[in-house]
């Protein structure tokens, strides 16, 4: 029986869910947005499919993400997705129902975490943990996060961005603030309107913030063409916008991170603060691709930052290492089923 004791790590974020099963590496890695018909409720698309028909529905189909800043915000669409997520990973027939873990926010109530946990268990899983997701990116990082020395993980993700200093295997200072990639896409359209006097779409936004964004300006100017609509005539046009534009237009929210991750240094006992300083701030998750954001937060707090390797898959890699290792892992785990 090769199905027996199936076991997944998923990382449920509120722009992208990836699914890990170990031995097999992340197996899945797909938009958390869920189309519905307004009618009768019922999931007509999840993941890319769903993502295709963002801003572009029809009265009849509403096209969302049923996460809102790393927590559930609409709980039977959050279900749908997950079965769909679960049985897609688990592909076919199954006699088993799998153990699963779920990285979540560091910042969250034990409300939204025991929604979380029933909603795993609804979608069909046997058993459901739960880790928090600056643990589980330090482990996907492959940071030693049971030695005794201090080890600061920065995941930015679409709707959080948690920044943790770890040690032996348990978080000692934390914070987790509601910006991300999300508040990154909704600031540069704010900026096109204001500026330009141009309305953009959030999938327009986030091409921009992709393929040109930069935390810092650059000395070598990326440019791109954008099409939107012109708020005073209302017909469609097209904008040429700079790196700068982009730089621009994120500044409020890099602000915002950056004191996040200054006040967890300023909280972090002083013998692991000198960890710190020596080993550097590891950043994770998609928002930490984003150009010269090692630059910007080395500039602004004097401690060296690195992107970790993939960093877009560390806290699903580390959800599925921990599940694997339970035993070892049991004091950063909260289990519950």
């Amino acid at each position: 029986m090769a199905f027996f004791g199936k076991k997944l790590g998923i990382d449920l974020g509120t722009t992208n869910t990836l699914v890990h099963m170990p031995g097999k590496g992340i197996v899945l890695n797909e938009p958390s947005v869920v189309a519905i018909a307004v009618a009768d409720k019922r999931v007509l698309a999840v993941g890319v499919e769903a993502k295709e028909m963002l801003g572009r529905t029809p009265d009849t189909i509403v096209a969302s993400r049923p996460l809102k800043e790393g927590v559930i915000a609409d709980y039977k669409t959050t279900e749908a997705m997950l079965r769909y997520f679960i049985n897609k990973a688990l592909g076919g027939v199954r006699f088993f129902r799998p153990e699963v873990m779920i990285a979540v926010p560091a910042g969250i109530t034990s409300t939204e975490r025991r929604a979380v946990i029933d909603a795993t268990i609804q979608a069909g899983a046997k058993a459901a943990y739960i880790i928090k997701e600056p643990i589980a990116a330090a482990i996907g990082a492959n940071i030693p996060i049971g030695s005794a020395s201090g080890h600061m993980i920065i995941d930015m993700g679409g709707g959080t961005s948690e920044i943790a200093v770890i040690s032996l295997g348990g978080i000692v200072a934390n914070t987790s603030v509601r910006i991300g990639g999300n508040k990154f896409d909704a600031a540069i359209q704010e900026y096109t309107r204001k500026k330009y006097g141009v309305a953009i779409g959030e999938r327009t936004a986030e091409e921009l913030k992709i393929q040109i964004g930069s935390a810092l300006p650059m000395e070598e100017k990326l440019s791109m063409d954008v099409r939107g609509r012109d708020m005073v005539s209302g017909l469609p046009t097209t904008l040429h916008m700079t790196s700068d534009d982009v730089t621009e237009a994120v500044q409020n929210e890099l602000a915002g991170i950056v004191q996040a991750v200054k006040s967890v240094l300023q909280n972090t006992p002083p013998e692991l603060s000198a960890d710190v300083i020596d080993k550097g701030m590891v950043l994770s998750g998609g928002s930490s691709l984003l150009r010269n954001m090692d630059k910007l937060l080395t500039q602004t707090t004097g401690v060296p930052a690195y992107v970790a390797d993939e960093a877009l898959l560390c806290v699903a890699k580390g959800t599925g290492v921990a599940l694997d290792n339970l035993e070892s892992y049991k004091r950063s785990v909260l289990a519950t089923r």
